[in-house]
């Protein structure tokens, strides 16, 4: 029981840690490539990496087993820790993590332009 609770808890940590990685990666990149600065400095990185793990690793490693996990097959030995299943639910949701925060980089920008654009001329 304790070990299965092992494996899932060191699956879905990967899961998340993985897809957190991903988008970040990405933005930094894209992000220095079109506006020629990166949105998110070096020192974000580090927090954002560091606030990530740690939360993620206490919320995984204080989650009690359960007798259920008894009731399925164990894993195979030779079975990757990444699956398929997981491998689409990583890039599932990157992509949607990386449209939500390229729509706020860039559209957003667009949007507060246009709104301090219609304040001055309010004020004229």
């Amino acid at each position: 029981m304790w070990g299965r609770n092992v494996y899932d808890s060191i699956s879905k940590f990967l899961q998340f840690q993985l897809t957190v990685n991903i988008v970040a990666v990405i933005v930094a990149f894209t992000g220095a490539c079109i506006t020629q600065d990166s949105p998110l400095k070096a020192v974000q990185m580090l927090w954002v990496n560091l606030i990530m793990d740690t939360f993620a690793s206490l919320a995984l490693a204080t989650e009690p087993p359960t007798e259920a996990l008894l009731l399925r097959k164990p894993y195979g030995r030779n079975k990757p820790l990444i699956s398929r299943t997981m491998m689409k639910n990583i890039l599932g949701h990157a992509v949607y993590q990386l449209t939500l925060i390229f729509t706020l980089l860039f559209v957003g920008k667009l949007g507060l332009l246009h709104g301090l654009e219609a304040s001055r001329s309010c004020r004229l």
